[in-house]
């Protein structure tokens, strides 16, 4: 009877599980080499104004913190204005209901810092795509940069940090 709880609980299958996420950097094109015809344009276009580039509002280094954890976090305005946090190059084991949070709590190495960002305010955005990789997670309009100080890979089912970085 035990074993019926404990499985579908703790999930520990996840252990020996990877799921790999590349996604591009959100406002990127691919460049094309092709094209359907072998001539020229004839008319001259005026090429549109160049959009703002996109700019590195902050940045991170993630901390192992229940499980091996690594990668790097940035905060990124798109030349729409939007913002995304970006986690490049993520390493962390793979786990139930993991989530990735903005949080005001600062990073603490260690075992005491595995359990302080749910203490207090916290920004979820949403379930991590993948435990490898590179992904994207918007920030919505309203949230204030300012009351937030670290990225945390948290596991909601056991309210533990995975791993986390200072944003800086």
């Amino acid at each position: 009877m035990a074993l019926a709880v404990a499985l579908p609980l703790f999930q520990p299958w996840r252990l020996f599980t990877d799921k790999v996420v590349d996604e591009a950097l959100p406002g990127t094109v691919p460049i094309s080499t092709q094209t359907s015809s072998t001539t020229p344009p004839t008319v001259f276009v005026k090429p549109p104004k160049a959009p703002e580039p996109t700019k590195i509002l902050l940045t991170g280094q993630l901390i192992t913190h229940e499980h091996e954890t690594s990668g790097t976090v940035a905060v990124l305005r798109l030349p729409d204005g939007s913002r995304v946090l970006r986690i490049e190059n993520l390493e962390t084991s793979d786990g139930p209901d993991l989530k990735v949070w903005l949080s005001d709590a600062k990073v603490v190495d260690g075992r005491t810092g595995w359990h302080i960002f749910d203490d207090g305010k916290y920004r979820d955005l949403g379930s991590l795509k993948g435990n490898h990789g590179n992904q994207n997670y918007a920030i919505p309009a309203g949230v204030k940069l300012d009351d937030f100080r670290s990225v945390a890979i948290w596991c909601d089912r056991f309210n533990v940090s995975f791993g986390a970085a200072r944003l800086a």
